[in-house]
C-alpha cells in the first residue's frame, strides 16, 4: 500500500487490502474512497470487506466505482461532491490509482489552472495526458469540432517566435503558418537595461504584436493550455484544438516574482525595482537619480536566467551614473549573487573586475534573495557557501535592483515536451526535439546549454527554419547551432564589454579584434548596442533578414 499525495485533501493509491486499513488510519487519513468496481479482478477484496475494516478503526468509507477507461463527466461531478462531504484527508484507491487521480483532476478543473492540476498529478506519478482536453475544458468532454490546422504552428510571439516565422516565410513562402500568443504588445527586452540607465525611453522598446506578425502568417491570440504531441495538437485556453504538421515551441520563460516572499507587494516602491519589467525599468533610473547616499543592492538568482549579465549591467550603469554625479563615494554598492562566479566565461572576468574595483562594489557570492520587507527596506538572503552550513542574513538597503528567479512556463513544465527540469528537451545542435521529430524549440525555453539571450535567438531562428524546411523536403537537418550567445556588458555609460561565446565558453567574436576586442571595454561596442542593434532587431531579425546569422551548414547524412 502506497499513499501518493496529490493535495492536502487527497492521496491516491493502487488496490488496498483490509489489512492496510489500520495503517491508513495511522497515517492520519479520516476517510477512504473506493473507485474500483467489485469483481474487476480475481484477487480483489470487495468494497464491503474494506468498509468493514474502515468502520472498525473509525474511518468513513465511500463507494464510487468507475469502469476503467470510462470516466464520465458525471463521475467527476460525483467525485467532487463526495470529496467535499467526506472528512479529510481522503485516501482514494482503484486498481492502479489512475482512475482516482483522473476523477480528482476532472473534478478540480473548473476551479484550478490546468498546469497546476497536471503538476500535482505528475508529482504523484500519474500522467493525465489522456484527459488533458477535458481538464482544459473545465472537466467536461469537449464537443467543439471546429479545429484549425496549419503546416507549422509556432507557440510564442516573442523575439524567437517572430524571427523564426519570418525566416520560414522567406525560405518557403507557401507555408500555412500560425503564431500563437495572447499578448498585444511585443517588447525589445534587451533595451530595458538602457532604459534603467537613462539612455533609452521605455516607449521605444514596445510595438504592437499585430504590426510584427509577418504578412500571410495567422495570429491566434490565445494562451496555450497543453500539448498533445502524439496527436500533433496544441490545446488552447477554452479547449480549442489547433493541429499541426510541424511545431515550433518558443514562449520564453517565466519570471517567478512570487518565489521571493514580499517582493511582489513592494516592486515599484520602497526603493525596489527591476529592469526585467517594462514598467519598472524607468523606476530604476528614477532611483539612481534620487538615491545619492546609502546602500544599493543588486541581486542575481540561481541560473538559468535570461541574459545572465543583466543583473550586473544594472549595477555598472547605476554606478557609472553615480560617478558622473560625483556621489559614488557616498554609495555602498553590494552585488548579491546566488552563484559562485561574477561571469560564467572567464575570459571576460578581468575587464569586469576592473569596474568592480573602480566602483568599489562588494561581491557577495552564494547569496540568494528569499524575502523582502519593502517598508522596512530590508532584504533577506540564504547564504549557501560550499562546505559551510547554510545561513540567512538580513541586509538593509536604500535601493535594490532585483533579478527575479526564473523557470520554464507552467504549461511547458508539465507537458510531455519537457525534460526533468521542465525545459523543452532538444538536440543541442539541430534544436529538434529529442523524442518528437516534428517539433523544434528555440529561445529561452529550451534546454541546450547556451546563454538565454536575444542574440542567441537571432542565430537560432534561421537554424530552426532551415532544419524544418529540410524536414519538409525529406532531408536530414543541415544547419547546426554552436551555442552562440552574446551579452553586451554595459560597464560604464559609453563603453561595453561585448561578450560573445558558444558552448563550453568558447569565444565566438563577430568582429576582428581591431574593430571590437570583446574582452575589453570599448566605445565601438557601445555604439553597436545603442545605435545598431535596435534597428537590426526590428528591421532585420524580425523580418527574416538574417544579417550575420546565416546558418552554419553540415552535409546531410
Amino acid at each position: 500500500m502506497e499513499a501518493k499525495k496529490i493535495s492536502e485533501q487527497i492521496s491516491v493509491s493502487p488496490q488496498i487490502s483490509p489489512e492496510d486499513v489500520k495503517a491508513i488510519a495511522a497515517m492520519g487519513f479520516r476517510s477512504i474512497m473506493c473507485n474500483r468496481p467489485d469483481g474487476e479482478g480475481a484477487d480483489q477484496p470487495t468494497f464491503e470487506e474494506i468498509e468493514s475494516a474502515a468502520q472498525a478503526v473509525g474511518l468513513g468509507c465511500t463507494y464510487l466505482p468507475v469502469v476503467s477507461g470510462k470516466v464520465q463527466d458525471e463521475d467527476a461531478v460525483a467525485f467532487g461532491q463526495a470529496l467535499m462531504e467526506m472528512p479529510g484527508p481522503v485516501f482514494a484507491y482503484c486498481r492502479t490509482g489512475t482512475r482516482s487521480a483522473t476523477l480528482w483532476s476532472l473534478a478540480q478543473a473548473a476551479t484550478m489552472a490546468p498546469s497546476d492540476i497536471l503538476a500535482a498529478t505528475k508529482a504523484a506519478g500519474y500522467d493525465m495526458a489522456g484527459v488533458v482536453r477535458r481538464i482544459v475544458n473545465g472537466g467536461k468532454t469537449p464537443t467543439d469540432s471546429g479545429d484549425a490546422a496549419f503546416d507549422v504552428v509556432i507557440v510564442g510571439g516573442g523575439a524567437a517566435g517572430i524571427a523564426v516565422a519570418s525566416s520560414l516565410v522567406s525560405r518557403k513562402p507557401g507555408l500555412d503558418i500560425a503564431v500563437i500568443d495572447p499578448a498585444d504588445i511585443h517588447y525589445y527586452q534587451p533595451g530595458w537595461t538602457m532604459v534603467g540607465g537613462g539612455i533609452f525611453d521605455a516607449e521605444t522598446t514596445a510595438k504592437t504584436m499585430g504590426s510584427l506578425i509577418p504578412k500571410g502568417v495567422h495570429w491566434l491570440k490565445s494562451a496555450v493550455a497543453a500539448f498533445e504531441p502524439k496527436d500533433n495538437a496544441v490545446i488552447l485556453d477554452g479547449c480549442r484544438v489547433v493541429k499541426y504538421n510541424r511545431l515550433v515551441v518558443c514562449p520564453g520563460l517565466k519570471l517567478d516574482w512570487n518565489k521571493v516572499e514580499g517582493l511582489v507587494e513592494t516592486l515599484g516602491k520602497n526603493g525596489v525595482t527591476s529592469n526585467y519589467r517594462y514598467d519598472l525599468a524607468p523606476y530604476t533610473w528614477e532611483l539612481v537619480n534620487q538615491v545619492k547616499k546609502g546602500r544599493a543592492l543588486f541581486t542575481q538568482p540561481p541560473m538559468p536566467i535570461k541574459c545572465a549579465g543583466a543583473p550586473q549591467k544594472a549595477m555598472y550603469l547605476s554606478a557609472s551614473n553615480w560617478e558622473r554625479m560625483g556621489v559614488l563615494k557616498d554609495m555602498d554598492i553590494q552585488f548579491m549573487n546566488a552563484g559562485g562566479v561574477l561571469f560564467g566565461v572567464k575570459d571576460y572576468v578581468p575587464a569586469l573586475m576592473e569596474y568592480v574595483e573602480r566602483y568599489d562594489a562588494d561581491l557577495n557570492f552564494f547569496h540568494n534573495l528569499i524575502s523582502v520587507d519593502g517598508p522596512a527596506k530590508q532584504a533577506t538572503f540564504e547564504v549557501s557557501k560550499p562546505d559551510e552550513e547554510k545561513i540567512t542574513v538580513t541586509v538593509d538597503f536604500d535601493m535594490m535592483h532585483v533579478c527575479p528567479p526564473q523557470t520554464a512556463p507552467d504549461f511547458i513544465r508539465v507537458s510531455p515536451l519537457a525534460d526533468a527540469a521542465g525545459w523543452i528537451d532538444v538536440d543541442q545542435s539541430t534544436l529538434r526535439h529529442k523524442e518528437f521529430d516534428n517539433i523544434w524549440s528555440l529561445g529561452d525555453v529550451m534546454n541546450a546549454p547556451n546563454a538565454k539571450t536575444a542574440a542567441a535567438a537571432r542565430v537560432q531562428a534561421p537554424i530552426v527554419a532551415e532544419n524544418l524546411v529540410d524536414d519538409i523536403e525529406g532531408k536530414s537537418p543541415t544547419a547546426i547551432y554552436n551555442g552562440y550567445g552574446s551579452c553586451p556588458l554595459t560597464v560604464e555609460r559609453g563603453k561595453i564589454v561585448l561578450a560573445e561565446f558558444g558552448y563550453g565558453g568558447t569565444l565566438l567574436p563577430s568582429f576582428p579584434k581591431w574593430v571590437i576586442d570583446g574582452t575589453k571595454p570599448t566605445r565601438a561596442a557601445w555604439i553597436l548596442k545603442e545605435q545598431i542593434l535596435p534597428p537590426v532587431y526590428w528591421k532585420a531579425m524580425l523580418r527574416g533578414k538574417e544579417w550575420m546569422a546565416k546558418p552554419e551548414k553540415i552535409s546531410a547524412s
